[in-house]
């Protein structure tokens, strides 16, 4: 249908051009067209072909059989544990000797003493004793190399004896000695007569036949 009416549209476009246009003013002349009487036949249809569609035969599936193999298992024998024998590795052990330690010469570094040019020194000392009767001094004292000291003590006989000393180097030694107080007369006690114990005499006594003095 699209087609014919495409195809009228091209003939009157045609017509339309094939037309003289008078410059002139002039009338154009009449012209009559008849369009063509188209007639259009409707295409027949052809009959669809008629087909026939067989199913596929199936095919019975194969008979399949399967035997299952037969397995035989035999247990694995067991060997026996080998024999191990070990002993104990024999270990000595000396004990580590312990070197003496080696001597030491010490050398013994002399210091010499402090010396004193002009010692000086002074001391006193007194002992009483009323329980026993003991009763002593001394005092001494040394200045520029001179020694000067005395000492006292009580004698047995109650008197006491003091003794004045000096020392140096050109002198020597010298002592003055003193006695104070009155010596103790001593009384004599009696002496005690003591009488012989006399001797004492056993006397021996005779039994009697068939008698004992002792049992």
């Amino acid at each position: 249908m699209f087609a014919q009416t495409l195809f009228v549209l091209g003939l009157i476009l045609y017509a339309v051009v094939a037309i003289p246009i008078d410059p002139y003013g002039l009338s154009a002349p009449s012209i009559s067209y008849a369009s063509p009487a188209i007639s259009y036949a409707a295409p027949k249809l052809l009959a669809a072909p008629a087909i026939s569609y067989a199913a596929p035969k199936l095919l019975a599936a194969p008979a399949v059989s399967y035997a299952a193999p037969a397995i035989s298992y035999a247990a694995p024998k067991l060997l026996a544990a080998p024999a191990v024998s070990y002993a104990a590795p024999a270990i000595s052990y000396a004990a580590p000797k312990i070197l003496a330690a080696p001597a030491v010469a010490v050398q013994k570094v002399a210091v010499a003493e402090p010396y004193d040019p002009n010692p000086q020194y002074s001391f006193s000392y007194g002992v009483t004793d009323h329980k026993t009767g003991d009763s002593k001094q001394q005092e001494e004292t040394l200045v520029n190399g001179v020694v000067q000291g005395s000492y006292s003590l009580a004698e047995p006989d109650g008197t006491i004896r003091k003794v004045t000393y000096t020392a140096d180097k050109i002198n020597g030694f010298n002592a003055v000695v003193e006695k104070k107080g009155v010596a103790a007369v001593a009384i004599a006690k009696p002496a005690l007569a003591v009488a012989a114990v006399p001797a004492i005499t056993k006397i021996g006594y005779a039994s009697a036949p068939g008698l004992s003095l002792y049992h």
